[in-house]
């Protein structure tokens, strides 16, 4: 397998990482990243068989011992979907999805085009974030309300999402997981408070349809509520926030804002060209072939979904920006066992998002050259500054 050199940390390839993406993507299906030590899917093909493939699991065969300090985050990872595999993750998907419904999902477009709206409404004058003042508070309070917490919790939210995702950060420091880890404790109790809060008075709320939640007489536990409740913050709120800033950014500068229906297709379009997430990895728990080379029982190998999806062989001019695209899969959100199971809400809140700034600020224009923020395997902005005039 061909190795490849290149410092995730890099300012160049954090800015724009789809020129190493086509070096390595010129080697093969699949590179041996050094700085990672492992191998990656880059084409279409290697990374969509990987995450289809159910020989492949979220944890090693063997795990490490977990440092002392990051027990308060490993011990909600230990009840959470991502993480798990059959036959613990189809039980717990089962129930979730209980819960977290497509009819329930659906029945909030209202609610998501109305808050839009209002966002827009309370924009400063002149140059601002839409980040900070759009794509950001958008999401999170989508979610709050879904959970049936109040939004006046939303920053909290935000600030613990924030600190909890940068363990998964390329080069991520102690200060780092100090953050996490203090705001995991934090959000570990509030939920375990308002859970025990929502046994007593049940709502019309996610928790409390979570609470509900039943199969053959097999429910939830409190645990593994809680990190439900975190994951879906955490993968579903980073993800909708970065892919609103994202595609915003790439319709603006590419020219088609305002001048494409905002579409389904277009979305995917979005999704496809500069997605959240870039790099998922996954463990072999057997000797698999996949595209011609063998990975050993044991190994971690990487699929990097930036890579992926923009495939020559998958896409015709994949560098391109064409919301006429014919639709096909891309991997923005996964595939197989672990699909993202927020990506239907997350789809949503785009699509809404984008169809409220086109409507309601025409003359939208970047105001500074967009940088992106140093959170790899995140892909997503530092700030979007434009001006509405």
């Amino acid at each position: 397998m061909p190795a490849f050199s290149q410092d995730p940390l890099d300012a160049g390839f954090v800015q724009d990482p789809y020129p190493a993406y086509d070096r390595m993507r010129a080697l093969g299906s699949l590179v041996f990243w050094q700085e990672y030590n492992m191998p990656c899917a880059v084409s279409f093909a290697s990374a969509n068989a990987i995450l289809r493939d159910r020989r492949f699991g979220r944890m090693p065969l063997d795990p490490p011992p977990v440092a002392e300090h990051l027990a308060p985050f490993y011990a909600v990872e230990a009840h959470s979907m991502l993480e798990l595999e059959p036959p613990r993750h189809t039980r717990l998907r089962s129930l979730v999805l209980r819960a977290f419904t497509s009819r329930r999902i659906a029945a909030l477009a209202p609610e998501i085009e109305a808050l839009s709206h209002q966002m827009i409404d309370q924009l400063p004058d002149g140059p601002f974030d839409l980040l900070t003042h759009f794509a950001q508070p958008l999401p999170v309070t989508i979610i709050a309300r879904l959970l049936g917490v109040p939004e006046s919790l939303a920053p909290d939210l935000l600030r613990w999402s924030n600190a909890m995702v940068g363990m998964y950060q390329a080069g991520r420091t102690r200060a780092d997981e100090d953050r996490a880890i203090a705001a995991t404790t934090e959000f570990v109790d509030f939920m375990r408070g308002y859970i025990a809060q929502r046994r007593q008075t049940p709502r019309d709320d996610l928790i409390t349809h979570l609470i509900n939640a039943e199969e053959a007489g097999d429910r939830l536990s409190t645990d593994e509520m809680i990190s439900t409740c975190i994951l879906l913050l955490n993968a579903g709120h980073e993800a909708t926030v970065h892919s609103i800033g994202n595609a915003t950014k790439t319709l603006l500068q590419t020219d088609h804002y305002g001048r494409a229906p905002i579409s389904d297709a277009l979305v995917e379009e979005c999704l496809r060209f500069d997605p959240p997430l870039h790099l998922f990895a996954r463990w072999a728990y057997d000797d698999i072939d996949v595209v011609g080379h063998v990975i050993p029982k044991g190994t971690q190998i990487a699929c990097l979904l930036g890579a992926a999806n923009r495939c020559p062989k998958h896409w015709d001019a994949p560098d391109s920006f064409d919301p006429t695209r014919s639709p096909k899969a891309n991997l923005a959100f996964g595939a197989g066992l672990h699909f993202c199971l927020g990506a239907p809400l997350a789809r949503l809140e785009i699509v809404h998002a984008l169809n409220a700034l086109v409507a309601r600020l025409p003359g939208l224009k970047l105001a500074q050259t967009p940088l992106y923020a140093d959170i790899y395997h995140f892909h997503g902005l530092k700030s979007l500054m434009v001006t509405a005039k």
